[in-house]
């Protein structure tokens, strides 16, 4: 068993539907070098994970230490598996992410949701920010998924990503959680009372994501105007144009992600709330009826929480995606084991 070269540079890799970024980050965060290819979306997950080892061997230096891999689909990093996915990449749930991209580069492996590792860059700010105020050391013992185990007045986070689908990742109390199979923070699966009867892309109805998503909501306005729409960006159009059927799709599909993040906010007593996603950015109109309905279901301890943009910048994912290797299980290429 190889132990962890903590100064070692590392391979972020963000694997998205339709590009995958590759970046080589030194110990201290600088990015020593970057490289992007499209993914191969439609060709199987074969075709995607020699893609990953493609954009991995773009980026490799002499004495790269590891992987991580900040992937779409539901990832449970203790086995390196997607253990659930939509069609956005063909085949992709069940592919044993970490083995085979181990497999294919000879390097160690930690792997997650995407969503989750960009989250975890807010996390260490966070942690970081809480350890200057005496809340103890940034870092931990390692845990069961190896980010510590922290005490003190460590943040619990709600981090949402609404776009084409509404991802999101929860952080107790210092503590990025997993949850079974690695299912913990999919936010677009809560009941929602606005999105009775309509279907969600994991099978289900009535979901968050059918309403609140960029496809929700444009789907919905040609449901109330009976004229189509081919993305959000034209609903937001519409409705700057006082389009009242596209102002009321937006504002419904604000209001419905703002009251389900104020009652997780209740569950779970945040004090730190990050909205981000390609959603929010089509202004105002959606950010206020966010948190106007976000700030509406708050408890009166939390009554001055509000929801933010993420801090992070634009390698914000790579940066993330590197994070793991540092924070969770890697698996081994050369026993297909897990080193702690």
């Amino acid at each position: 068993m190889t132990a962890r070269r903590p100064d070692a540079a590392v391979i972020g890799l963000d694997l998205g539907g339709t590009k995958i970024a590759a970046a080589l980050v030194a110990a201290d965060g600088t990015v020593l070098a970057r490289h992007s290819l499209p993914t191969p979306a439609t060709e199987g997950a074969e075709a995607v994970l020699d893609a990953l080892a493609e954009a991995a061997r773009a980026v490799r230096a002499p004495g790269t230490g590891a992987i991580g891999v900040a992937a779409a689909g539901v990832i449970d990093p203790a086995t390196g598996t997607v253990t659930s996915a939509t069609d956005t990449i063909r085949g992709w749930a069940g592919t044993a992410l970490a083995a085979g991209l181990a497999a294919r580069t000879g390097l160690p492996v930690a792997c997650d949701n995407d969503v989750r590792a960009a989250a975890a860059t807010e996390l260490a700010a966070l942690r970081e920010g809480a350890a200057g105020r005496g809340g103890g050391t940034a870092g931990g013992d390692g845990g069961p998924h190896g980010d510590g185990a922290p005490a003190g007045p460590w943040p619990t986070l709600i981090y949402a990503a609404v776009g084409t689908g509404v991802g999101g990742a929860v952080a107790a109390e210092g503590r990025m959680l997993h949850g079974a199979a690695g299912i913990a923070g999919h936010l677009g699966h809560l009941p929602s009372p606005e999105a009775e009867g309509l279907p969600c892309t994991c099978g289900a109805t009535g979901h968050l994501e059918a309403i609140a998503a960029g496809p929700g909501i444009t789907a919905h306005y040609t449901r109330m105007s009976g004229v189509p729409a081919d993305r959000l960006e034209s609903v937001a159009a519409r409705a700057a144009r006082d389009d009242p059927h596209a102002t009321a799709a937006i504002v419904l599909g604000a209001e419905a992600a703002g009251r389900a993040l104020g009652g997780l906010a209740n569950a779970l007593g945040a004090d730190h709330v990050v909205v981000g996603g390609g959603v929010p950015r089509i202004g105002a109109l959606y950010t206020d009826a966010l948190n106007a309905a976000f700030a509406a279901e708050l408890m009166p301890p939390l009554r001055d929480l509000r929801p933010v943009p993420p801090g992070a910048g634009s390698d914000a994912a790579v940066h993330g995606a590197a994070a793991l290797t540092r924070t969770l299980p890697l698996h081994s290429p050369r026993t297909t084991g897990v080193l702690r």
